[in-house]
């Protein structure tokens, strides 16, 4: 006679909350980064690019000068000989990447208890502090001294499906557990002194953001499916996160997206990501770029309407690395999206982390 077994519980992304710091810097940066082209025919192809990146705004968590300048502006952070060292930056960092984190727990309301929280996973690459993100967010928040924290680090844009994986994992473990999810990214504190259109276009991209989640086997909300890792091969070079003396320095090749559209072309890895079924109705694809994002759209065959949350984000916040991800799921649970889905993002390796998830 065979054992009766219990199933395992379907753990549900039950809510989702982000925010953004109020400092606007996009085109303060495409004002700073122009006259470091001296070539004129460069400069002429760094202003279509940015017009064509699909970005309108750009967030930071470093205020205005007195006058309502940029950090770059006379008076800002960035305002000194060299520019400001890595130190100075991971305080920055240790002050301001909690009080974001914050915000984001804020707006979850009542989904948030800290009474209930037994677990907290934090994603966050772009600053260390020790006691960590995820003891000071304890602290804060008033959580109990017994709930497990998990603290994932300097994966890059690709951790906030991490983040996202691991909870599930503990809530298939142990059915009872309430797991906060947060990420919180400032990427802002990270410009170089760059005269190449290459890193000036890359640090274009990048943004300040958090996301906070409640992952927990109650009703509601997106049920998280199996996830997914894919390491691309001869690509270690192609994204590197660096750290350096003038702060964490990005190399983000011209070939991304180039590799992730022969990549994601292929017949077995699409079977590997979606099943025989193809890809789902939903696509949550991390917006870390407009080149990215059309590779992805070719490389899948999919209309360009199935990116559109995707888009939007990147319009509105540009890339905020790890965060980015769960801004998509944001808007797709605020517009009441329903259907078979898969979360997926890129990072430094080339790699790719993938979830699925059903939003009903």
């Amino acid at each position: 006679m065979c054992a009766m077994t219990t199933p395992l519980p379907s753990p549900r992304l039950n809510a989702l909350a982000t925010a953004v710091p109020g400092h606007d810097i996009h085109q303060a940066f495409i004002d700073w980064a122009t006259p470091r082209l001296t070539d004129e025919r460069v400069r002429a192809i760094f202003a279509r690019m940015t017009a064509r990146s699909g970005i309108d705004h750009r967030w930071s968590v470093l205020p205005p000068t007195a006058g309502g300048g940029s950090p770059v502006a006379a008076g800002g952070f960035y305002d000194v000989p060299g520019l400001p060292s890595t130190s100075v930056r991971m305080t920055a960092y240790a002050e301001h990447a909690p009080a974001l984190a914050m915000q984001a727990i804020a707006k979850l309301g009542d989904a948030f208890d800290p009474a209930r929280v037994t677990h907290i996973v934090v994603a966050s690459c772009t600053g260390f502090v020790a006691p960590g993100i995820d003891q000071i967010l304890a602290r804060q928040l008033g959580l109990a001294a017994t709930v497990e924290r998990v603290l994932i680090g300097f994966m890059g844009c690709y951790a906030g499906v991490t983040a996202l994986r691991t909870a599930r994992h503990i809530v298939r473990s142990e059915p009872a557990a309430v797991v906060l999810v947060v990420s919180v990214e400032l990427s802002t504190l990270h410009l170089s002194l760059a005269d190449e259109p290459e890193p000036l276009l890359a640090m274009l991209q990048f943004s300040d953001g958090a996301a906070a989640a409640i992952v927990s086997a109650a009703a509601g909300g997106f049920e998280l499916g199996e996830g997914r890792s894919l390491a691309l091969e001869d690509s270690a070079d192609l994204i590197r996160w660096d750290i350096g003396d003038k702060g964490f320095e990005m190399t983000l090749s011209g070939e991304v997206p180039g590799r992730l559209r022969e990549t994601l072309a292929d017949a077995d890895v699409q079977r590997d990501l979606f099943g025989d079924a193809g890809a789902p109705s939903l696509l949550a694809v991390h917006a870390g770029g407009r080149s990215v994002l059309d590779a992805v759209e070719h490389a899948l065959a999919v209309a360009p309407q199935a990116l559109a949350d995707s888009r939007a984000v990147l319009a509105r916040f540009g890339n905020m690395s790890s965060a980015t991800i769960l801004f998509v799921l944001a808007d797709m649970m605020a517009r009441g999206a329903t259907g078979e889905g898969v979360a997926i993002a890129f990072g430094p390796g080339l790699a790719a982390e993938a979830i699925r998830f059903t939003a009903s």
